[in-house]
């Protein structure tokens, strides 16, 4: 390692952010991802001063982001009062924005150390910058609404350590995922007692997690049908084929059989006001055997009223992208309102600006939608058999979000995960898939995944996929809802348990200076 050029540091660090993405899906290279994140830590260790150690990290974040967010630009090509090429740019611009954080935990990686005084172990570093990774990757989750597409513990989803986001979450997962490069880097330098103490604990969360699969169903578990009808995003607003696309739903549905079943279709599947349509809900019923109910997305809408000239008009006022469930008898038995919303794509920030220069949301029209009020569970009556069932919501891309995703109160059997990812283009579906096995894995709850062009999915507790419909296909999925675990450590204590493991990692990090600093003083 003492024979890399540096010469060209920020190129290196540039060109190792953008092949670290590769860990990601679909290509899902982790030990390349580890590979270039021990080249960090080298890189970070050899910066002269403290701008060269966030210089070194934001461009390595500016090639990590780049890439691994490439499906960004996919999405401007369905919106036409913008020019396509700038989706290009927003993906380098997002990339500008996102890679701050990493040039943070680098920054603060190299100055916390110093300030100790002494020599600076290579443990210690890696400590610190595995505490201070976490802590940025859960500030670049939350600050200005937060953005927290690919965490970095994501990638470790094929190796079996991440069964650790049981315990402290998906932030825990990418400090791991900073110990693992770490020791990488040791190895190499042939500090092997350091890195052992690193890879046998890492080497024991992996055989944990294979070593331990779901709950089967039980006898008698609810049947489920997940509909992906691979209605793409260019035609699936289109007035000319709103009946053959409802004609495409309802034959993937199925006939109504006697067996109640629970049928999952897509965010917003529908073009329809389910209460204030009623024919719409007929249409639905008409689908549904005695016991079956129907999930779908849909919009909620709401009027305010204006007068113009003596006139009193109602013109719309907002509305809420929404989930509804629809019995035989065509009575809505819930509704729930999607909360954490997509800037640019369900409202426009900064409209009053950014709408006379010619920005606009990505998704049609002109009104914002409105954020619900957060997680809540939603009850499935029992009916013929069918046990009554606490069902949780989260639709498309608030799935995202780490330890916000349940309501704690009221903890569900099951997550259902509406999702359009038909603008996303063919990387962002896939990872998208990746962060809900995450919450599967950190809520200890099955997630029913159902998208107009995939990738749909039944997932069990324990983040594997049970059954998935593959990439712009259409088709179906027929099975029983797979068991919920006993609540995870992280979802008793949510957020807390990994920042309770960034403050162990602090504290080891201390110790180790301390050892440090006492053997080079004897």
């Amino acid at each position: 390692m003492k024979n890399i050029p540096a010469r060209f540091p920020k190129l290196t660090a540039l060109l190792a952010g953008f092949a670290a993405a590769t860990g990601f899906e679909p290509l899902k290279m982790w030990p390349v991802t580890l590979a270039c994140f021990a080249l960090l830590i080298l890189l970070i260790e050899r910066a002269p001063d403290r701008r060269g150690a966030f210089l070194r990290g934001w461009l390595f974040g500016v090639g990590h982001f780049t890439l691994g967010l490439n499906w960004i630009a996919h999405a401007f090509t369905f919106q036409d009062t913008m020019p396509h090429w700038f989706g290009y740019g927003a993906v380098v611009l997002l990339s500008l924005y996102l890679a701050v954080y990493p040039g943070l935990a680098t920054l603060v990686a190299w100055w916390l150390p110093r300030k100790l005084g002494g020599h600076i172990a290579a443990a210690t570093f890696i400590l610190f910058f595995a505490a201070s990774w976490l802590a940025t990757e859960y500030l670049r989750a939350t600050a200005f609404t937060g953005f927290a597409w690919n965490p970095l513990g994501v990638t470790l989803l094929p190796t079996g350590i991440a069964i650790a986001a049981t315990l402290i979450g998906t932030y825990g997962l990418g400090a791991l995922a900073i110990l693992g490069a770490g020791a990488i880097l040791l190895a190499l330098r042939r500090q092997f007692r350091p890195a052992a103490a690193i890879a046998a604990p890492l080497s024991a969360l992996a055989l944990w997690g294979f070593l331990s699969p779901a709950p089967p169903p039980p006898a008698g578990a609810p049947r489920i049908r997940v509909v992906q009808p691979n209605i793409g995003q260019d035609e699936k607003y289109s007035p000319e084929l709103e009946q053959a696309h409802f004609q495409t739903l309802a034959t993937l549905s199925g006939n109504p059989r006697p067996a109640p079943r629970l049928i999952f279709w897509p965010e917003a599947a529908i073009p329809a006001y389910l209460d204030l349509e009623p024919e719409w809900r007929a249409r639905l019923a008409a689908l549904l055997g005695p016991g079956d109910l129907i999930m779908t997305g849909a919009t909620k809408v709401y009027f305010k009223q204006i007068a113009r000239n003596g006139v009193v008009e109602n013109t719309l006022a907002g509305a809420n992208n929404s989930l509804f469930i629809v019995d035989p008898r065509a009575r809505l038995l819930g509704r729930y309102d999607k909360s954490h919303l997509v800037p640019y794509g369900e409202y426009l920030p900064m409209r009053q600006i950014l709408q006379p220069i010619g920005l606009s949301r990505l998704v049609p029209g002109d009104i914002d939608y409105w954020p619900g009020p957060g997680p809540q569970s939603l009850t499935l009556p029992a009916t013929l058999g069918r046990p009554s069932l606490k069902m949780g919501v989260q639709i498309c891309y608030e799935i995202i979000f780490s330890g916000h995703v349940v309501d704690e109160a009221n903890r569900p059997d099951f997550l259902f995960n509406p999702s359009n990812d038909a603008w996303f283009g063919s990387w962002g579906p896939v990872q998208h898939l990746a962060q809900a096995r995450l919450r599967a894995l950190e809520e200890g709850l099955p997630i029913i995944r159902s998208t107009p062009t995939g990738v749909s999915a039944v997932v069990d507790a324990r983040g594997h996929i049970l059954h998935s419909i593959g990439h712009q296909r259409a088709g179906f999925l027929d099975t029983v809802l797979p068991s919920p675990l006993p609540p995870t450590l992280f979802s008793r204590l949510g957020n807390g348990a990994p920042f309770g493991f960034m403050i162990a990692l602090l504290a080891l990090a201390l110790i180790s200076q301390a050892i440090a600093t006492r053997k080079t003083t004897r």
